[in-house]
């Protein structure tokens, strides 16, 4: 895994001031904003911890690296309970290589390639063992290419792979979100109905529809707007390129017609996480994620009304 894409903040984080966290907004009726954080090891724990309360927010989601192991249950939930965190969920995309990229990501990425799919079934249910100890409510991750046709007989495997991880998190009390992106909204709603589950919803990454150009999230919250649990936010421009995913951008600067997507959300009474999710690395990293905090926090205002 291109670590890149699930960074939380570089070393220059340490110069931002220590800013007072914000109320936990879903208890008034609102999303809470938060943004997606390392959490592979003890050390990156307590950095990634400390570093999100610098930007005033009590809520993310957590990577607990590509093999989890049990033994970061602990330090996580001191961590949690010391800086006053919520882990909205637990994520990992499992062992192995993975290409972000039209010809590599089909074989590559998710739950669909055949040589990878039972190591990347025990990374999620391994994920999903973390989360309860910390008392986490959800696990989350890229499903993968799954395939458009569903009498390919790959679509039935990797529905049966999806069954088998998120029974593992219905028995510790979670749901299992599926990130938008490689497939079509269509397919998806196929995928989560086809399980036959009530606990696997979906996280709607906003960007990632458009830089797969497998849609637009306005759309998509028509077909799967009941199932969203989670979204990522983050901006992005339609691919130009048959083999590379479109770019991703600062938010403001891409595709996604955020106001909308927000007012749509308030429309279908969502109240859940608001991720932030930059894909950089650096100060820009920075000043990218203190700009879409304040532009989001206008936006839930807007509709949701004052905290």
């Amino acid at each position: 895994m291109d670590m890149r894409r699930r960074a939380f903040l570089s070393a220059a984080a340490t110069a931002l001031p220590i800013l007072a966290a914000p109320a936990a907004d879903h208890k008034k009726g609102r999303p809470r904003l938060g943004v997606v954080v390392d959490a592979s090891t003890p050390e990156a724990i307590e950095s990634s911890m400390a570093k999100l309360r610098r930007f005033g927010l009590s809520s993310c989601q957590a990577h607990v690296g590509g093999e989890p192991s049990l033994d970061i249950a602990r330090p996580l939930k001191a961590a949690m309970e010391k800086h006053g965190i919520e882990i909205t969920a637990a994520m990992t995309l499992g062992p192995g290589n993975i290409e972000w990229n039209f010809y590599g990501g089909p074989r590559t990425c998710g739950l669909v390639p055949p040589d990878t799919r039972a190591a990347r079934i025990a990374a999620l249910q391994k994920a999903s063992d973390i989360a309860k100890e910390c008392g986490i409510g959800a696990v989350h991750t890229h499903c993968g290419f799954i395939p458009e046709d569903p009498n390919e007989p790959l679509y039935g495997q990797v529905v049966e792979a999806i069954q088998q991880v998120a029974r593992h998190c219905g028995a510790n009390g979670q749901i299992f979100l599926m990130e938008t992106g490689q497939e079509s909204p269509v397919t998806l709603l196929r995928a989560i109905t086809d399980t036959g589950l009530d606990n696997v919803k979906v996280n709607l990454d906003v960007a990632n529809l458009i830089l797969y150009g497998k849609g637009e999230p306005v759309g998509a919250l028509d077909v799967i707007g009941k199932y969203v649990r989670g979204m990522h936010a983050k901006d992005g421009m339609y691919p130009t390129s048959p083999k590379e995913l479109g770019k991703e951008v600062a938010i403001g600067k891409g595709r996604v017609n955020f106001p909308v997507v927000i007012r749509r959300l308030k429309e279908l009474n969502y109240t859940g996480p608001i991720t932030i999710e930059r894909e950089i690395e650096g100060p820009q990293q920075l000043a990218d994620i203190q700009a879409s905090k304040l532009f989001l926090e206008r936006l839930i205002t807007q509709n949701y009304g004052p905290a």
